[in-house]
């Protein structure tokens, strides 16, 4: 058993000062407020919060932070620069990266990751002896790096849809295939053996690269499973898909049987109100990664309107053009208040919300993302003396903070990060070592 001492702490209530949360076997057994430390306490200075969940991500995008600015063009044009990434990747290399990926959003206070993984077989689409050795090597990455993962394992079999109809694979996308839902279904149920940290979880890529066919299998093979999809991203998406299909992307996914409060659309962005109908109504999650939108160009989409439709929203950092959940939590808020010209669009509580527990839910792990008796033990604390936060009140720090102001991350009771440093050592080194091994330059 290890007892922790919080200055104040964010509980399921509401904010409370000096509060004990007492752990064992990964899960809090008690939550005490209103009490003085004791000797064997380990004290928390600071604000104490849930751990913070990053509902969307791809580990290997990291290695582009920085390098695919400069050259004008969109999101198509980012996209021929990250499947040149991809090529480069084999099971050692994106362990080494994930790993050190991983560990940087542990370090700015997330403590569970949904991957969203489909970088599955050698470039070309040649299986490896293995068929799971990346997702192996995924796994074993979010070990080391002491944080939660739901493997989202990607069905993705078309090279894309116009107005015509999808199209062949690109070559950079055919290690991403299997070749057919069967086959990624057997290749996926190989591993659904799960642990204490680990937990399978499904993916549609989008209705570009899964045909209107083959969409309810996915749907059937991944039954009770979360389960993922890439969702209007892009008006090119919702323009292919109505001229081809006489339906947008949300009516697709309907008529497969996949809306429901299982499935989470990620990004959401292009959206027409019976959408947003449909979704909010079949309890449909949608997960928004503000930075990326931002940076890729994409749009701002409706979170305020999935929100009062009852879609429970998520955050996530997708390509980790910054890995920060108060910076992408804050940008929930901040894009409402460009396109409606109004403040406080979201309560504070609902911003957490997003940042925590609605995100563990999405990713299979209702047990967390919240500081209550029975729930996982995974917090974090934020100093409240830093340049950023001096001066806010505790209640406010998740309008001031940023990454580098968590000083404490504790997963399943075991302290990972303390004083602002990783137990796997220096990040910062282990990134450029990684990311050199991918795409070259000095570490």
């Amino acid at each position: 058993m290890t007892t922790f001492w919080c200055e104040s702490a964010w509980l399921t209530g509401g904010f409370a000062r000096r509060v004990r949360l007492v752990t064992s076997d990964g899960v809090l057994r008690e939550v005490q407020s209103g009490v003085d430390a004791e000797p064997d306490d380990v004290r928390l200075a600071g604000v104490t919060l849930p751990g913070m969940a990053n509902t969307h991500s791809h580990a290997f995008h990291r290695a582009l932070r920085g390098r695919a600015n400069g050259g004008g063009g969109n999101f198509w044009s980012w996209r021929e620069e990250m499947y040149a990434v991809a090529a480069e990747l084999n099971p050692d290399t994106y362990f080494d990266l994930a790993r050190a990926v991983f560990a940087e959003m542990v370090l700015a206070g997330m403590t569970v990751v949904g991957e969203f993984h489909y970088v599955h077989h050698r470039p070309g689409g040649k299986p490896y002896g293995d068929p799971n050795a990346m997702s192996l090597a995924l796994r074993h990455a979010a070990d080391e790096a002491g944080i939660r993962l739901t493997l989202l394992d990607t069905c993705y079999l078309e090279g894309g849809l116009n107005g015509s109809g999808h199209v062949p694979l690109h070559p950079g996308q055919r290690r991403f295939s299997d070749g057919s839902v069967d086959a990624w279904a057997q290749r996926m149920a190989a591993q659904r053996a799960e642990t204490s940290t680990v937990r399978l979880g499904a993916a549609i890529h989008s209705v570009r690269a899964v045909r209107r066919d083959d969409l309810p299998r996915v749907v059937e093979a991944s039954a009770g499973l979360p389960l993922h999809v890439h969702l209007s991203e892009q008006h090119g998406e919702n323009l292919a898909c109505q001229m081809f299909y006489g339906r947008t992307p949300t009516e697709l996914l309907d008529e497969a049987g996949a809306l429901a409060n299982r499935l989470t659309a990620v990004h959401a962005t292009h959206l027409t109100d019976s959408d947003i109908e449909r979704l909010g109504s079949s309890g449909t999650g949608a997960c928004f990664c503000p930075t990326t939108e931002r940076d890729l160009a994409d749009g701002i989409g409706p979170a305020r309107a999935l929100f009062d439709a009852g879609t429970p929203l998520s955050l996530g950092s997708d390509q980790h053009v910054i890995i920060d959940p108060f910076e992408e939590l804050r940008g929930l808020e901040m894009h409402e208040r460009l396109v409606t010209n109004e403040r406080d669009r979201f309560a504070a509580n609902d911003l957490l919300m997003a940042a925590s527990f609605n995100g563990y839910r999405a990713l299979g792990w209702a047990d967390g993302g919240h500081l209550s008796k029975g729930a996982l033990a995974d917090f974090i604390t934020v100093r409240t003396d830093t340049v950023n936060t001096a001066g806010s009140l505790p209640e406010q720090i998740i309008y001031s903070g940023v990454a580098s102001d968590v000083s404490t991350v504790v997963v399943g009771g075991e302290v990972v990060v303390m004083g602002g440093q990783h137990r796997i050592g220096d990040v910062g080194r282990l990134l450029g070592h990684s990311i050199s091994r991918v795409i070259g330059g000095s570490s």
